[in-house]
């Protein structure tokens, strides 16, 4: 399936490289100070002009190792432990913008590497098991270059600027990526259904995120630094790779999904690229575990991730990540880093099924609420959601006066509800705290109409009337179903409902359904079929109000 190329944005790595030990450091040095503090040169790669330039990097603290020689034998005899900085950037006359490039820091590394900050604290650096018999670690960062490049003008800067070429060959298996992004720009007029309230990024939020870890809130900002309204400005959301796996298959990675624009866009023509918005999904390392790294070695598994991230994204919001126009296409021709077109290279995009989601999420509640909650499942569930701050097992115990051991198997019986992990717990996610938030409400409710119910029930029994029809009158208080005896007709409310699908008879099939079922319930309870086929049926569905005959719903 041929399918849209995504533009790449930011990107951060740290590359380790210890086959030569501190001899690029060395050498760094040394080219520095035979060109008086700097170094430049300009090269050619795939046809582009590139320029480069090494130069001293303002002191990080470092120190000397003891006694002048580092486990790996180096001998180092500066008093001054300096840092580099290499900096490639696109020839100005291929790159007006300027803003295609990137800069290696590179810092030197053995075991035992210690720093002093500047209010004179002496620490101990973290160095990676590869670098502790010396190495370098080369920290990439850079924009709207294509990720698998990095590395390969990396290696031709240093060569141009007098670096061995033996230097900087194969990265260590320890080097590691913290920021990646890929995106697309659209026009502003086509990008709305991926912003808006009920567009693909908050649907994936609310139905997605954990109720109360990570960074769970919705960002929907429409306003800019200079308070000028701008719909669609910064809307995010982030999600760990647990969450994402449930509607991408085979994705391991957390990311944050975004619809946001430049800061300027509100006072730009329609005719300049970045008066329209970006579409982009990056990488989120602050929600990798801590036992786990994002390797180089995965680039391409990563990019894939974003790719088929933003394509998903907005096949859901319905454009054409395939279009054979893209003149008459909703993406911007005039990105000065992307030029949209299609190939069969990329991934296939993953339909979003945020609709089956949903309903397994609504199924989940559903079920555990009509096989009936303990106490203190109740309890548990009520603390959850008025309580804003982070919950342990321990803290709802404590709330409800309950024991721990009893809170803790109430939360295992409801782990398809309560995420627990690290001695936390927090509801699966936003949507299931709102139906678990009406569902605490409507059993509060409920208390207080359990007498008036009971009494109905106990009347009708006095009266010898069956248990099934007591059934039926607990079973109108449950819906909220209001009967009227009139003389000509009986008079069914079936009551409000929202978010209706309307079916061939012209009904909302759940209207449809809600009799259906009452008219089984009513024939269960002895009552006369016919009297209930002649009844009145009302209803308001979306607003509408209805009226019509029983015997014509039930067809």
């Amino acid at each position: 399936m041929r399918t849209l190329d995504l533009a790449a944005h930011e990107f951060d790595a740290h590359l380790h490289f210890a086959e030569n030990g501190l001899d690029p450091w060395f050498g760094a040095d040394a080219l520095v100070k035979d060109a008086d503090g700097s170094r430049a040169a300009k090269f050619t790669h795939n046809g582009e002009t590139w320029v480069a330039r090494l130069s001293y990097r303002d002191e990080g603290g470092l120190l000397p190792p003891t006694g002048g020689i580092t486990d790996g034998g180096a001998r180092i005899e500066h008093e001054t432990i300096r840092e580099f900085s290499v900096k490639v950037a696109r020839h100005p006359e291929e790159d007006p913008v300027q803003k295609q490039d990137f800069t290696a820091h590179m810092s030197p590394r053995w075991a035992g590497l210690h720093g002093e900050t500047d209010d004179g604290d002496v620490t101990e650096i973290p160095v990676p098991p590869t670098l502790e018999n010396d190495g370098l670690n080369i920290r990439i960062q850079g924009s709207n270059i294509e990720f698998t490049r990095y590395l390969d003008l990396f290696q031709t800067a240093a060569h141009v600027l007098g670096f061995s070429a033996r230097y900087f060959q194969e990265p260590e298996h320890t080097s590691n990526i913290l920021d990646a992004e890929k995106y697309a720009r659209l026009h502003r007029d086509a990008s709305g259904p991926v912003h808006a309230r009920d567009g693909s990024i908050a649907s994936m939020a609310h139905l997605l995120e954990n109720d109360r870890s990570g960074y769970r809130k919705l960002v929907q900002n429409d306003q800019d630094e200079k308070g000028e309204n701008v719909p669609g400005y910064y809307h995010t959301a982030t999600l760990d790779a647990q969450r994402l796996g449930e509607v991408f298959p085979g994705h391991r990675l957390p990311k944050e999904v975004k619809h946001y624009y430049a800061r300027e866009a509100a006072r730009l023509d329609a005719s300049e690229a970045l008066a329209h918005p970006k579409v982009g999904a990056s990488l989120q390392t602050s929600l990798v575990p801590r036992t786990q790294t994002v390797r180089f070695d995965d680039l391409v598994d990563l990019e894939r991730e974003l790719d088929q991230t933003v394509l998903s994204v907005l096949a859901d919001a319905g454009l054409d990540i395939s279009p054979d126009d893209m003149s008459g296409s909703a993406y911007v021709e005039s990105d000065a880093y992307w030029t949209p077109s299609t190939s069969e290279r990329g991934p296939d995009p993953i339909q979003l099924d945020l609709t089956r989601v949903r309903q397994e999420q609504e199924s989940v509640v559903v079920r555990h609420l009509a096989d009936g909650l303990s106490p203190v499942q109740w309890e548990a569930l009520d603390t959850l959601i008025t309580d804003g701050g982070e919950l342990s097992p321990e803290d709802i115990a404590t709330e409800n006066d309950r024991h721990v051991g009893s809170v803790r198997r109430a939360l295992r019986a409801m782990s398809e509800l309560v995420d627990r992990k690290y001695g936390e717990c927090a509801l699966r996610s936003e949507y299931v705290a709102e139906m678990v938030h009406d569902a605490v409400q409507e059993a509060r409710e409920a208390t207080r109409t359990a007498v008036e119910t009971s009494a109905k029930a106990v009347e009708m029994a006095e009266r010898e009337a069956s248990d099934a029809m007591a059934e039926w009158v607990a079973w109108c208080n449950r819906y909220g179903v209001d009967i009227r005896n009139r003389a000509d007709a009986l008079e069914i409310d079936l009551g409000d409902f929202e978010e209706v699908t309307w079916a061939y008879n012209g009904l909302p099939s759940v209207v449809s359904s809600r009799l259906r079922t009452a008219f089984e319930v009513w024939t269960n309870a002895g009552q006369d079929p016919e009297r209930f086929r002649q009844a009145v049926v009302k209803f308001r569905a979306s607003g509408v109000e209805g009226t019509r005959r029983a015997w014509k719903a039930l067809r």
